[in-house]
């Protein structure tokens, strides 16, 4: 099935590396007009020369910190003054943070909602009333596994990822008369840049890391960011008109929740 995005614009925070810069180049490839979002400007600079170099789409980086609300405001003015427009926003940022709720201050749950849920609720609260007004438009929060069936020692992240995707039914219904179809896409063990660092700070190899972690998934292998971003591309697109208010695992089986 061939999908285009063409004549649409769109944003995806994280979009640097891992699924977001997979979301990023699919979308691209597909014809829109694409804005990565990420708080590191070698890594973002890197992967917007990437799509380029692939796409005739228009591709531009803006830096920020979507943790932050003036950053997110910044973003947002940056993407418009170029694009004109959004139609299609993917919220990607934040990586996995999990440890024994004993370990959880005040400070790191703050930290972990304001960078997972908050940034997620200021850019769409900015980018509703147009896709309103236009009667059409597309939210993916990308959440995780852990939001439906957490396990023990998962918070932060089980917890801010929870409220995404309580939040991804509330505004699906809300949004719905206006034609804005919102949903969450959860990750289970994709290739990623997280998981990258994470082999690297246990002083495993990278491929033992992934073969371990196979074991736990029914498909037997870790993800592509790839066949992550091939599903975001549907949920974007026209072919994806009657999709609005589900929670997809995007995991290889391995969530014991539907």
């Amino acid at each position: 099935m061939e999908i285009s995005l063409l004549r649409r614009a769109a944003i995806v925070t994280g979009g640097s590396k891992g699924i977001g810069l997979a979301v990023a180049t699919r979308f691209a490839a597909s014809g829109a007009d694409v804005a990565i979002v990420a708080r590191t400007a070698e890594p973002l600079k890197e992967a917007v020369a990437a799509i380029r170099k692939s796409t005739q789409s228009r591709v531009i980086g803006v830096q920020a910190d979507v943790s932050k609300a003036a950053d997110v405001q910044r973003a947002y003015d940056e993407v418009m003054e170029a694009f004109d427009k959004v139609d299609i926003v993917v919220n990607n940022a934040g990586t996995s943070q999990a440890m024994p709720f004993d370990k959880v201050t005040d400070e790191i749950l703050y930290d972990d909602l304001e960078l997972k849920l908050f940034a997620a609720v200021r850019l769409i609260r900015l980018v509703t009333p147009q896709m309103k007004e236009r009667r059409w438009g597309r939210v993916i929060n990308v959440l995780n596994i852990g939001a439906k069936a957490p396990r023990a020692n998962s918070m932060p992240t089980s917890i801010s990822r929870g409220a995404g995707m309580a939040m991804t039914k509330a505004l699906s219904h809300e949004l719905a008369p206006h034609n804005v179809l919102v949903n969450a896409m959860l990750v289970g063990i994709i290739r990623a840049d997280q998981h990258v660092q994470r082999a690297k700070r246990t002083n495993v190899a990278l491929e033992e890391y992934y073969k371990a972690h196979g074991k736990e998934i029914p498909l037997g292998r870790a993800g592509k960011a790839e066949e992550f971003a091939n599903l975001a591309c549907l949920l974007a697109s026209e072919q994806g008109s009657y999709i609005t208010g589900t929670a997809i695992n995007v995991d290889g089986g391995r969530s014991p929740v539907v």
